[in-house]
């Protein structure tokens, strides 16, 4: 048996776990062959691959980002790109692709299994948490203790200069980092993709802090904020290739309209792309290699057009329709508790 595998989307703690698991189990369990498709679906558009064996996975269980390189795209990019995939898995006797990626390269994988009848598994992975149909993703316990990391550092120097910082993490469309790394670090407040802000009722908070003896406060923002239309004036969102918006500002406007409205120096930090590097945590590891030896066993089930799932602690199958075109989202309730709870 051949079995194929590719990371898509963006780097992320853990995938190198899963596709370690993928080599010792195919090659554990069955002698089987597997194929280490380089950057994304690219890698299987031009035919660009590599053996793995269990000599080229051993230590790279610890380390971030991917051996066999990731990237953007999609076969459906192309006007025969769809062709060329059938092609590669004809070509190189292809039995199954394991596709480890977010909701993009899920949603370009049930497609090509539903639509062009290709043997593929998926395995969701984000530092977003943004993935339908299950509990969790790898990748978000070590973005989520990084932010936190960062944020125990920045109350230490806020407290010594009675500043304002403003923590932007990434969250483009969920505030799931947001949340939990503000909430396990103690922010003044915290602003999600999901509920628009109201700078006034943010500015309010922080004052009451100062005015309580607190002389430090942390808003943490996720990257795609917004606020109540009519609230803040911000920039018009420049667009990538693919259409999305690009985000990484929205903390440069919310520092000095904070500074106005409280008096109160404000200074931003943007912990950017180091959320996604380095040494996933221990979680991730194992959470990745239950990930990578649930996915062989799909193969070997022959379950093509799912992807293996966390659910109540449990790895269980979905179908990959079910990350088409949406988006999970954070718990509104626990949100708005939290907010009542610790936020005024």
């Amino acid at each position: 048996m051949n079995i194929g595998v590719l990371t898509g989307g963006g780097d992320c703690p853990g995938l190198n776990a899963v596709i370690r698991a993928i080599v010792r189990k195919a090659h554990g369990t069955g002698g089987h062959r597997v194929l280490g498709f380089y950057d994304s679906w690219d890698g299987i558009l031009e035919k660009r691959y590599e053996e793995l064996t269990i000599a080229q996975v051993r230590g790279i269980l610890p380390k971030g980002g991917t051996i066999l390189g990731t990237r953007r795209g999609s076969p459906f990019d192309f006007e025969d790109g769809v062709e060329r995939t059938k092609q590669t898995f004809s070509d190189l006797d292809l039995d199954a692709l394991v596709v480890i990626g977010g909701n993009g390269s899920l949603t370009v994988a049930s497609m090509l299994a539903r639509d062009h009848g290709l043997p593929i598994i998926g395995v969701p992975k984000t530092i977003d948490n943004d993935v339908q149909g299950t509990d969790s993703t790898f990748g978000f316990q070590t973005a989520v203790q990084i932010a936190t990391d960062a944020i125990d550092r920045l109350h230490t120097t806020a407290e010594s200069h009675d500043r304002v910082m403003v923590i932007e993490v990434m969250g483009r469309d969920a505030g799931w980092i947001a949340l939990h790394a503000g909430l396990a670090g103690g922010a003044t407040a915290i602003l999600v993709p999901e509920v628009p802000f109201d700078i006034k009722q943010v500015a309010t908070i922080v004052a009451k802090r100062h005015d309580r003896g607190r002389y430090a406060s942390l808003v943490v923002v996720a990257e795609g904020a917004k606020p109540v239309a009519g609230t803040l004036d911000i920039p018009a969102p420049k667009l990538d290739k693919y259409g999305r918006e690009l985000h990484g500002s929205i903390s440069q406007v919310i520092a000095p309209e904070l500074s106005r409205l409280t008096g109160y120096e404000s200074r931003v930090v943007q912990l950017g792309h180091v959320q996604r590097g380095g040494t996933p945590t221990a979680y991730d590891r194992v959470l990745s290699s239950r990930f990578g030896l649930a996915a062989v066993d799909a193969v070997y089930d022959g379950s093509f057009g799912d992807m293996v799932v966390l659910r109540c602690g449990n790895i269980e199958r979905a179908s990959m329709e079910v990350t088409r075109g949406k988006t999970r989202t954070i718990d509104l309730d626990f949100f708005h508790d939290v907010s009542a709870s610790f936020f005024g």
